[in-house]
This record gives C-alpha cells, structure tokens and sequence, in this order.
C-alpha cells in the first residue's frame, strides 16, 4: 500500500510532497501525517466563509441595548485583567 492509496503520509514525504497533498485536500479528501507510524495530524479540507462580502451578516446578529456601554466595556476589560 502505497503512502497515496492509504491518505497517510511520513512528516519526511509530507515536506517533500506537500504540493500534492494541498491538492488532494482540496478535492476533499483527508490527509494524515504520522511520525514513525504513530497518527500525529490530520489535513482536512476547509469549508469556505459562508460571508460574501461587506454587510452579508446583516439580519443574522442580533446586539442587545447597551452592548456598548461603558458598564459593559468595564466589566469585560476587568475580565482580561485591565480594569482600570
């Protein structure tokens, strides 16, 4: 069984044929990497943005009243630690 027939590659044949596997990954198959046999990682095909362009989410997000106040503003920066 060949490295190609099985979607599984060395870390050594993954840099050199790594083209290729961008390539097999993007007509939707799933591509893993192992290190001396042992499963490491897993190329998998990325589904596009479902956005288009400026204003695509409009009627999909909802903001509350006030979500930019500055009682909202602080509480978030007291939540990262930068209350000031």
């Amino acid at each position: 069984m060949t490295a190609e027939a099985a979607g599984q590659y060395n870390i050594h044949d993954a840099k050199t044929n790594l083209s290729r596997i961008i390539e097999r990954v993007e007509h939707g198959e799933v591509i893993v990497i192992s290190r001396a046999g042992t499963p490491v990682a897993k190329v998998i095909p990325l589904r596009p943005a479902a956005r288009t362009g400026r204003g695509s989410l409009r009627g999909e997000l909802v903001l509350r009243e006030g979500w930019d106040s500055d009682d909202v503003n602080e509480s978030i920066a007291a939540d990262f630690g930068l209350h000031e």
